[in-house]
């Protein structure tokens, strides 16, 4: 995970279970409070004491509404040059309401066939719940619009739904142990071939 990235520590949210299956560590309002506390130091411009943040049950559907948002967005990112699908246009959509719900927001635009780029727009106070969702969408915003784009990856591991943000050349994972997942199946579809 790059650095105190919000959008990528939202999307890893849902990873691989260890069992064949997916978790989902935002499966409950419990699940987002412990997020939030976990990463109050870069959300503390934007909710009043994110170490004593407590979600409900509304912060939990906005904050998984826009993990969906930004994974499609992410996907849409790592694919080969395409224009946005209907879905991705959705997801665009929601991804720029999501951090316009506070005074100052970014705005990121991307045009059929062109490169996303990220302007300033304004709106009025918002409730704290609005204000952590639009964080990690500027967060997301500032990443797709950025250099930091061209290193997004989707983890290649068998059964891994990761994305990440390339750290150094020779990292193909999101994790060393989905690296090590990766050798075993490769290991094993070779023995299993002779």
């Amino acid at each position: 995970m790059s650095g105190n990235r919000l959008a990528v520590a939202l999307v890893v949210t849902i990873h691989h279970d260890g069992r064949g299956g997916v978790a989902d560590d935002l499966d409950t309002a419990e699940g987002l409070t412990a997020w939030v506390r976990e990463r109050a130091e870069p959300l503390e411009d934007a909710l009043d004491a994110p170490g004593a943040f407590t979600a409900d049950a509304v912060a939990l559907d906005a904050v998984r509404e826009l993990r969906t948002a930004v994974r499609a967005l992410f996907a849409h990112a790592v694919a080969p040059p395409a224009p946005l699908s209907p879905a991705g246009a959705a997801a665009l959509g929601l991804l720029n309401a999501a951090a316009a719900a506070v005074p100052r927001a970014p705005r990121l635009d991307w045009p059929d066939g062109g490169a996303p780029g990220v302007r300033t727009v304004r709106s009025g106070p918002a409730p704290e719940r609005d204000r952590l969702v639009a964080a990690v969408a500027a967060d997301a915003i500032a990443l797709l619009g950025g250099e930091e784009r061209e290193r997004l990856r989707a983890c290649p591991a068998p059964r891994c739904v990761r994305y990440f943000v390339k750290e150094h050349p020779r990292q193909e994972w999101c994790k060393p142990s989905c690296g090590n997942r990766a050798r075993v199946a490769r290991h094993q579809r070779r023995h299993r071939g002779l």
